[in-house]
């Protein structure tokens, strides 16, 4: 980032920390992009200093900071989820397992990072789970409270919009991959890879989300006296009775803001300008046809404990794509990892096949110990697309 931009420490810590920056540099608009501060109300708090900032205030963000308020928002207001418990200590919510098929869904309440979701097979790994979510081995104090919820089969697609109060500009569809492993097995983690590509949705099925989902929630916010302003993310599950949301973010996700944002060439501070204006609806992004990809290069031991100060060699190397930071520091002259998931290596093409064999040709480049990333990151859209060419 450095190296396109000024990167300005906060001053101090918190919310009155970003907005010091804001103030110092004197931005005409700043833009949200993790959650944490968004639930710390960062948002609440540049609008009483009369700056212009893009996310939802504090009582919005609980779509994203409780898993429990989404659940029972959308039961509320009959968006279709998954049939769900809220539980606040272990023996009760030990007890509830009974009531519940396997695979079954465990989920901290709290904010954990993208790795507060546990999918138990049987009853033995639920119980485990569950002591690990409430004992804070897991995700720490995200897991004072957990949510039990029936397992759907589909497949999981992202749909993000850009939202004010009640008008929204829906962006092009978008895929993560959540396990550490292929074939997505192992731990969830907080995304190891993403592609966006129009065709992952028919017309028809962006347009009903749009409506029964994302409007819906719009509607439903201001009703609730919370009216939603910001990205608006639905994790959805296509399954055979319909679109289903997983769960809500309140921002771009992560990583499929790279592959997202990476598709974009026009239009996109207007659009937001536009949306903290009240003139959405007149707004136009630019988004050429094709697709993006995006491939995750996690550090050893995540998504567990990382190890960091390996050092990473080959980035001037991955001329195919563009290598987004997101775990690193410099030392001297050498990069190295600083986190879990430490590259977005992240490539264009006109077809996803064509992004992907870019961004794979830029990760076989870039080595660093223990290394971790998934080869199979696209393939579910690539089988999409052979299917339909075929007419099977």
């Amino acid at each position: 980032m450095a190296q396109v931009a000024e990167c300005v420490a906060p001053a101090g810590p918190g919310v009155d920390g970003y907005l010091g920056v804001a103030q110092r540099v004197e931005a005409d608009l700043t833009i949200v992009g993790p959650e944490v501060p968004l639930v710390a109300g960062v948002v609440d708090h540049f609008e009483a200093a009369g700056k212009r900032i893009f996310g939802p205030r504090a009582n919005a963000a609980q779509l994203e900071g409780s898993k429990a308020y989404s659940k029972e928002f959308m039961a509320r207001h009959g968006i279709p989820t998954a049939r769900f418990q809220v539980f606040d200590d272990l023996a009760a919510a030990q007890g509830a397992l009974s009531r519940f098929e396997y695979p079954v869904v465990l989920k901290a309440d709290g904010l954990a990072a993208g790795k507060g979701v546990v999918i138990a097979k049987n009853k033995a790994e639920a119980e485990a789970a569950l002591e690990g979510l409430f004992s804070g081995a897991l995700v720490g104090d995200a897991g004072a409270r957990v949510l039990i919820e029936d397992f759907w089969r589909g497949e999981e697609v992202s749909f993000i919009a850009i939202c004010d109060h009640d008008t929204a500009l829906a962006l092009p569809p978008t895929q993560d991959h959540k396990n550490i492993f292929e074939n997505d097995q192992g731990p969830n983690t907080g995304g190891m890879g993403a592609y966006c590509d129009d065709r992952i949705l028919t017309p028809e099925q962006k347009d009903h989300i749009l409506e029964h989902v994302i409007l819906k929630t719009l509607a439903g916010m201001a009703a609730e006296g919370a009216p939603f302003r910001g990205f608006l993310y639905a994790g959805m599950m296509m399954t055979a009775d319909g679109p289903k949301v997983l769960e809500y973010n309140v921002r771009l996700g992560d990583p499929e803001t790279q592959a997202l944002l990476y598709r974009i060439t026009g239009g996109f501070a207007d659009t937001i300008f536009a949306a903290t204006d009240g003139t959405l609806p007149s707004a136009r992004l630019t988004i050429p046809d094709g697709a993006t990809a995006c491939v995750v290069m996690a550090a050893h031991g995540y998504p567990g404990t990382p190890r960091s100060g390996d050092t990473i060699h080959g980035l001037g190397e991955a001329m195919e794509a563009t290598v987004f930071h997101a775990g690193t520091r410099a030392s001297g002259a050498e990069i190295q990892t600083a986190g879990g998931r430490v590259l977005g290596v992240t490539a264009t093409g006109t077809e996803l096949s064509g992004a992907l064999d870019r961004a794979y040709a830029a990760v076989d480049k870039i080595h660093f110990a223990g290394k971790q990333f998934r080869r199979d990151i696209g393939q579910k859209g690539l089988k999409r697309y052979t299917k339909n060419r075929v007419g099977t």
